[in-house]
């Protein structure tokens, strides 16, 4: 998926080092995007791209994330440093850009490493440090940093239970889907979240998929290295970034839906600290906080059942599908208790 030398043609239009492009090594990604890591001119580089079969949007969703990452260049937010971006489809078959490789480890890509495993109190900070980087985000000023029209933050939250029903909807022209019957609850959450739709907070940048399994950790300490897989980001509520890390948040007192395991977790901050946190961190109400913890397993719950609903048409592995529509039903469950709780 690399044609190198119309890369190394492009780089040096852009003025980056000569030389030959050598050491390309696939680097494992949450997403289905191709990352590439490689060496030129004595410099390290990470090239991401959208698949070998690119959905409608990916192409558009790259040069989304370049210019995301650009206007992130002089801020406080922990993020991989872009390099340069191509727009142009034409030069590699789609839209690619070059960030700087980030020096840092995932918390659920195995066992946590030492010293961070070694220390409750370190995996405490790491915590704080999550929410740590959703606050900073949400006080990026998006008009300062050139990102005015990369979103449509007027009406985001009253558009997001109908625009998530449309597309559980969609998975019925996928054969052998058992419908949303095979979702208990998601009707229920959906007419509750309709009911106590809250004012909102003032638009700022969110990540939109935002949770541990989404940044990087210092090597050294517990703090993030960089917030990553920003092909979901817009301008709306942040208060969703916050409504995400708690739906993906491992409790003891909770349904555990089996997804973004960390080991050991002992010693990791209790939701009610990392609330107490953002809030300090970020200057936002949080009196709604349950409405957009409730909202963010909706839908996460919708998008885990679209592969157990293409497993079931032979386009996924079924294995995966069957353990995502658990979590699926696991992320409703954790919702309703949400709702009786509130």
């Amino acid at each position: 998926m690399l044609d190198t030398g119309a890369l190394a043609t492009w780089m040096d239009e852009q003025g980056l080092p000569g030389g030959t492009i050598t050491d390309v090594t696939s680097l494992a990604g949450g997403s289905q995007n191709i990352i590439l890591r490689f060496s030129r001119g004595g410099k390290e580089y990470v090239l991401r791209r959208p698949p070998a079969k690119p959905r409608p949007e990916s192409n558009e969703t790259m040069r989304r994330e370049a210019r995301l990452l650009a206007a992130l260049t002089d801020t406080d937010v922990p993020h991989p440093r872009l390099i340069a971006a191509c727009g142009d489809e034409a030069v590699l078959g789609a839209a690619f850009y070059l960030m700087e490789p980030v020096d840092g480890f995932s918390a659920i890509a195995a066992p946590l490493p030492s010293p961070h495993a070694d220390s409750p109190a370190m995996r405490h900070a790491m915590g704080l440090a999550l929410v740590d980087g959703a606050a900073a985000l949400s006080r990026v000023d998006y008009h300062a940093v050139g990102l005015d029209g990369f979103g449509k933050p007027e009406g985001y939250l009253k558009r997001q239970v109908s625009r998530w029903r449309r597309h559980l909807d969609s998975y019925g022209d996928l054969a052998n889907w058992p419908g949303p019957d095979g979702l208990p609850g998601v009707e229920a959450v959906g007419k509750w979240l309709e009911a106590h739709l809250p004012a909102g907070s003032t638009a700022a940048i969110l990540h939109g998929d935002y949770s541990i399994g989404n940044v990087m950790y210092r090597r050294d300490g517990p703090a993030l290295a960089a917030i990553v897989d920003w092909e979901l980001a817009t301008i709306g509520d942040p208060l969703i970034d916050l409504g995400w890390i708690l739906a993906t948040w491992r409790d003891s007192r909770d349904i555990d839906i089996g997804v973004l395991r960390v080991e050991p977790f002992d010693g990791f901050p209790t939701p009610e600290q990392l609330i107490e946190r953002y809030a300090e961190r970020s200057g936002r109400d949080v009196a709604n906080v349950d409405w957009y913890m409730v909202l963010a397993c909706f839908k996460l719950a919708i998008i885990l059942e679209g592969t157990f609903a293409r497993a079931g048409a032979g386009l996924a592995s079924m294995a995966t599908g069957q353990r995502l529509h658990g979590a699926a039903v696991g992320l409703l469950a954790r919702a309703l208790r949400r709702i009786e709780r509130a």
